[in-house]
């Protein structure tokens, strides 16, 4: 086994995560020179009907099809391959990145006085073809937010915080002001459970 993972994700805390863990890794990212174009949006779409749970799960899978298949691309030495996604949801409905800050706004203002899940999956695999392993994991928290009002609102998303983050806000910056309580994982809530990773890494022979 390397004593490395490749790392498919472009979030910086993810990597933190990791790398708190004391496990070592290597970025594979999309869209280097030369690469194939990847969808990235089209992977992220949400299914008619379909659940926060089965949403989360279905694009982590897909999102680690894509690094995998990445990784024979390049050519690159074979190591396990770990990926993550975090959506957010207020009963069924998905709350994902928003497309701007008007967008943020009205996320916000729907999960101001409320209590909302955060789902966290992460998959590792190693190995490919036939002979490949794969697990994965869902981390599953809640967190309340207090009421908040338009100009809270509005001067945090002035901040450009909320932008990239699944519900609009980064429970580790400015937005932890307005959580009351949570019940769950704060590092699945930042984007990587440390102790479903630790142990799905554990699972395929990782020291962690």
């Amino acid at each position: 086994m390397p004593d490395f993972i490749y790392l498919a994700s472009q979030s910086p805390r993810r990597r933190q995560l990791l790398e708190q863990l004391g496990v070592r890794n290597e970025l594979l990212l999309p869209n280097v020179d030369g690469d194939v174009a990847e969808d990235a949006e089209g992977i992220e779409a949400v299914l008619p009907g379909e659940s926060p749970d089965d949403y989360v799960a279905r694009v982590t899978g897909l999102k680690l099809d894509a690094a995998v298949a990445r990784c024979a691309r390049r050519g690159l030495p074979m190591a396990p391959i770990l990926c993550s996604d975090t959506t957010v949801a207020l009963g069924s409905t998905i709350y994902g990145k928003p497309d701007d800050a008007p967008h943020a706004q009205r996320m916000l203002a729907e999960l101001a006085g409320q209590t909302h899940r955060v789902l966290t999956a992460v998959a590792v695999q190693v190995g490919a073809g036939a002979g490949a392993q794969r697990l994965q994991a869902l981390s599953v928290s809640e967190v309340t937010f207090a009421p908040l009002t338009a100009e809270q609102i509005a001067a945090y998303v002035a901040t450009g915080e909320p932008m990239g983050k699944a519900g609009a806000y980064g429970i580790q910056g400015r937005a932890a002001a307005f959580i009351p309580v949570l019940h769950g994982s704060y590092s699945g809530i930042m984007g990587l459970p440390m102790y479903e990773t630790a142990q799905l890494l554990r699972a395929i022979g990782f020291s962690v």
